[in-house]
């Protein structure tokens, strides 16, 4: 009797619609389609990562969406598969500024993870550049606190595949927080797979640009005080207790809405931190 020959298994199609967001199993490339067209008798798909960047590959087998392995196709019209052309471009952007991808589950986490002084940085980073985050998998942590950053980054254990990115508060020549960072490169593999980088404001609240707030500029809050609640004495705002406290970062929060109300010196950090965090191949 003749064995039965074993079927290969059938590639799932996916319409190469915008917005979809895809990798390139060969380069690791990551991208939101932006439009498939035809070159030299070439199909071919634009895909465009979020700090703007297009690459063109050709339509068929090659990519993952959502981790499963697909063969890219002409997008439908009408419910039926178009021949390849041009495409509007998706013109939706993030918080943060980059493409927005409507229609993609986050992606499942790296190894690789980005480290913050507390609460309040995290949630800040979250609502400018959470998309972001999603689509590449990078997970943000709050260390509430650099005291002892060597043993956190040594607790993590850096190394291939397994990158850290720490962003640390008003990180100036001769601070505390300067003498912690430099504490970290003497960790094992922190000089690789280690970035530290951090902005010159005395908390995260300052980083959001005061007009957000309708003042002028941030109170200059006398040494030797609590600056928090210094802050939100001089705005007029209770100030009492954290919970004051917490309310004001509330207000403050509320008033950010895009990478716009932000101070350059914190949206240059968290990019390179972003950049840093995902550049290894072998998280993928």
């Amino acid at each position: 009797m003749l064995a039965r020959a074993r079927q290969k298994p059938q590639l799932r199609t996916e319409p190469a619609e915008p917005g979809l967001v895809v990798e390139d199993v060969e380069t690791g490339f990551v991208g939101a389609v932006v439009r498939t067209e035809k070159s030299g008798g070439m199909h071919l798909v634009v895909l465009e990562d979020r700090k703007g960047r297009t690459r063109s590959f050709p339509l068929g087998p090659g990519f993952w969406v959502d981790g499963v392995a697909v063969q890219l196709v002409p997008p439908r019209v009408g419910g039926s598969t178009a021949a390849t052309g041009p495409v509007r471009p998706v013109n939706l952007r993030s918080a943060s500024g980059s493409v927005a991808v409507t229609d993609h589950r986050a992606r499942v986490a790296r190894a690789s993870r980005i480290l913050v002084e507390g609460k309040h940085d995290a949630e800040l980073v979250e609502k400018i550049w959470g998309h972001d985050l999603r689509v590449e998998g990078v997970v943000v942590v709050p260390l509430h606190g650099v005291d002892d950053l060597a043993a956190a980054v040594a607790d993590f254990g850096p190394g291939p595949g397994r990158r850290l990115g720490i962003l640390v508060d008003h990180l100036v020549a001769g601070s505390k927080e300067w003498h912690e960072a430099a504490a970290v490169t003497r960790v094992a593999g922190a000089r690789e797979h280690v970035l530290v980088v951090g902005h010159p404001f005395v908390d995260v609240w300052q980083a959001v640009r005061p007009k957000c707030l309708g003042i002028p500029a941030w109170p200059v809050i006398p040494r030797g005080r609590p600056w928090k609640e210094g802050v939100l004495q001089a705005l007029g705002w209770p100030h009492a207790d954290q919970a004051d406290v917490a309310e004001g970062w509330q207000r403050i929060l509320a008033s950010v809405n895009s990478f716009a109300d932000l101070e350059p010196d914190l949206l240059g950090r968290v990019e390179e931190l972003i950049d840093f965090v995902t550049a290894d191949e072998q998280d993928r």
